[in-house]
């Protein structure tokens, strides 16, 4: 009988071992992400199953320019900032490998708000300088999601440029657009003023105040215009996954000249849809999706307008392709019964060429100056005067100059045509006025060097 019983439970174990290995769950597929720079963004997903994601991002301290002639020591996941964008599919289980590099002086960690766990992976990743760590998480939740360095003091981190996002594509996957872009903005405490030249350091009790030197989109004054600017011919459909770094200013995220089709607000999987400007909170997300009609260069802010032209949150889509005047007209200009021409002035006596000028007036002129006149100073018709093949500006450099000081309402007459407005006066410093009027003047009038920084303070006395 014992012999009996003992066979009798071998059976059934050998049985039960059969049932639990045809039960268990296949091996994964491995995949190790694609990480690129922002803007860009690591291909959709077409995969039909979960898989294995291995993410290897490293922890870079690098000192770089915030603004044309300003530097920063920017902390950094992968070197950007925002850090590189990771995305995986809901149901994957992700192996996420941080190094804090050797040359770094700082410990440092990653908490990432897709993560379903306390702190976020914040405590199997704090580091020292010269580690690494390791730990895996299952991705439960679809959506577009934050990632931080947690280490304390918390904020300093992430004001320092330690923010990034992570997308979890739904199951059923996302429907496909022509360009997808990936931008984050976040807020930089200086103790300098803006664009104040040199290596500036952080500033804490700006930060604790809320009162930010910078508001940036991608990590730098310009990043998104320019030759940087982002691109888009008509009739594309752009979707564009927007998030909000902190540490602590909210965005009221606007493109000037785009209706978005759809808002997934908060970074979730339910969409609003014909918005014009969408909440993003700090630590929190967005993604946009809409179709540019007509060419022309929308114009990336958040809505509370100083922080855009006072502190840097601007960028640029250029989008390409034929007019389309039903839609966007030429629109008619006359001038008013009894207008007056303008007096032109003397002319501005020549000013020698500065080393490396052109370039802090061309940076300056894409932050500050081409949402109005467009970033070949064509101008809007109508509405904005042309600064390029200006004979207004060749006349009357040294006045311009003033005009950016002191602001200008009434009517202009340019290549004998009239506009009648109001320009505001530009929180510049004295270098940044000098520079973009010379730009100006070189690169749009094939002219020279027309004012100094001294002469701007002149005049900024004068008034």
């Amino acid at each position: 009988m014992k012999t009996q019983f003992k066979l009798a439970a071998a059976s059934v174990t050998a049985a039960l071992l059969v049932v639990s290995q045809s039960f268990a769950a296949p091996e994964l597929p491995v995949i190790t992400q694609e990480l690129l720079a922002p803007p860009l963004m690591p291909p959709q997903i077409t995969r039909k199953t979960p898989a294995k994601v291995v993410v290897n991002l490293t922890v870079e301290e690098v000192e770089r320019e915030i603004a044309p002639g300003t530097k920063y020591t920017f902390w950094t996941f992968g070197g950007t900032v925002p850090g590189k964008m990771i995305r995986v599919r809901e149901g994957d289980t992700v192996e996420l490998n941080l190094q804090n590099l050797p040359d770094n002086k700082l410990p440092h960690n990653i908490d990432l708000h897709a993560v379903t766990g306390p702190g976020g992976g914040a405590a199997q990743t704090l580091i020292a300088p010269g580690n690494e760590a390791r730990f895996t998480f299952k991705a439960l939740n679809p959506g577009l999601y934050v990632y931080h360095c947690a280490t304390a003091p918390v904020g300093m981190h992430v004001a320092n440029g330690m923010y990034g996002m992570i997308l979890v594509e739904p199951k059923e996957g996302m429907s496909k657009v022509d360009k997808e872009y990936y931008v984050m903005q976040g807020d930089f405490y200086t103790t300098g003023a803006y664009r104040a030249p040199g290596l500036q350091a952080f500033d804490q009790q700006k930060a604790i105040d809320e009162k930010p030197t910078y508001v940036l989109f991608n990590g730098a004054d310009g990043a998104l215009t320019g030759a940087n600017a982002l691109t888009a011919k008509t009739n594309e459909k752009v979707r564009m996954f927007f998030g909000v770094g902190g540490p602590n200013i909210t965005s009221s995220f606007h493109i000037i000249g785009a209706i978005f089709d759809k808002v997934y607000f908060e970074g979730g999987t339910k969409f609003q849809e014909q918005v014009q400007t969408t909440m993003v909170p700090a630590g929190g997300s967005a993604i946009v999706e809409f179709t540019p009609k007509v060419p022309g260069n929308l114009t990336l802010v958040d809505h509370s307008l100083t922080r855009a032209f006072n502190k840097g949150a601007i960028g640029l889509l250029s989008v390409s392709g034929p007019d389309n005047y039903s839609i966007y007209g030429k629109g008619i200009k006359k001038p008013l019964p009894g207008a007056k021409a303008a007096v032109a002035p003397a002319k501005a006596p020549v000013v020698p060429v500065v080393a490396g000028e052109q370039a802090r007036g061309k940076a300056v002129y894409d932050n500050t100056c081409a949402v109005c006149h467009q970033d070949k100073g064509q101008g809007v018709a109508g509405v904005f005067p042309p600064l390029a093949k200006s004979d207004y500006f060749k006349e009357r450099p040294y006045e311009m100059a003033n005009i950016v000081l002191h602001g200008r309402t009434g009517e202009i007459v340019v290549n004998g045509e009239h506009y009648n407005g109001v320009m505001p006066a530009q929180e510049l410093n004295d270098e940044d006025v000098a520079a973009v009027i010379n730009y100006v003047s070189v690169a749009m009038n094939d002219g020279k060097p027309v004012v100094t920084p001294t002469q701007v303070a002149e005049m900024r006395k004068a008034r």
